[in-house]
């Protein structure tokens, strides 16, 4: 018996993507994020390979803020980045980052398993250090996108104004709870992705506005 046209079609555009390069397979990503995890739990990735993607996002991670604080940082969110918390920021991107995302991921693994997820918790990472490495090129438009307002401006006054600027500085965070969301619910079995990405929104959301504040606080002290 023939295999139908279709299937085969399928089956020959899955091995393809499962033997391109890195950036077909972000691509493919960006398309549809649950078939693309579904792909990597398939290939059984080594630990190796998931500290290459997260170590990748780091590195993306570190050039989109440097880019943000050091190249052109807008006035309004200048007294937020002095060069201390640059130094800071950059030494915790290449390594306090990666243990935070160890345990981030332990922490969403627990979460899903409560919630009755079928996932492990090296899947939960998988999904995590993937979904971190699909989402840090919208980081980095978002940093190209605050350079470009820095350098608009002295023509625009608004654009100095903090509820300006800062969004612009987190816009990157959308596209990452969102990938990562997609990930964790598929690593976990979960139908609906919705469910997953509201409760990280939260979660992100939280920590974001701690950190604004803990910024403000900072430029009081």
């Amino acid at each position: 018996m023939q295999p139908d046209d279709n299937e085969f079609s399928a089956g020959r555009g899955i091995y393809e993507i499962e033997n391109s390069g890195l950036g077909a397979r972000i691509w493919d990503a960006w398309r549809d994020m649950r078939a693309s995890m579904r792909r990597l739990l398939r290939e059984k990735p080594g630990e190796a390979r998931l500290i290459l993607y997260v170590v990748a996002s780091d590195m993306v991670f570190f050039l989109s803020w440097s880019l943000k604080t050091m190249v052109s940082p807008i006035e309004g969110v200048a007294p937020l980045v002095s060069p201390d918390k640059v130094g800071l920021l950059m030494a915790g991107a290449l390594m306090v980052r990666t243990a935070v995302m160890y345990l981030f991921s332990f922490l969403v693994f627990a979460v899903a398993r409560l919630a009755r997820g079928q996932g492990s918790w090296k899947e939960t990472r998988a999904a995590i250090f993937w979904g971190a490495l699909v989402s840090a090129p919208f980081g980095l438009l978002a940093a190209l996108l605050s350079v470009w307002m820095g350098r608009l401006s002295p023509q625009l006054p608004v654009l100095h104004e903090s509820w300006v600027a800062l969004p612009v500085y987190w816009l990157g965070l959308i596209p990452f709870v969102w990938y990562i969301s997609a990930g964790v619910a598929e690593a976990h079995r979960f139908k609906m992705t919705a469910p997953t990405f509201m409760v990280m929104s939260v979660l992100a959301l939280g920590l974001t506005v701690a950190a604004l504040l803990w910024g403000q606080g900072e430029m009081v002290g």
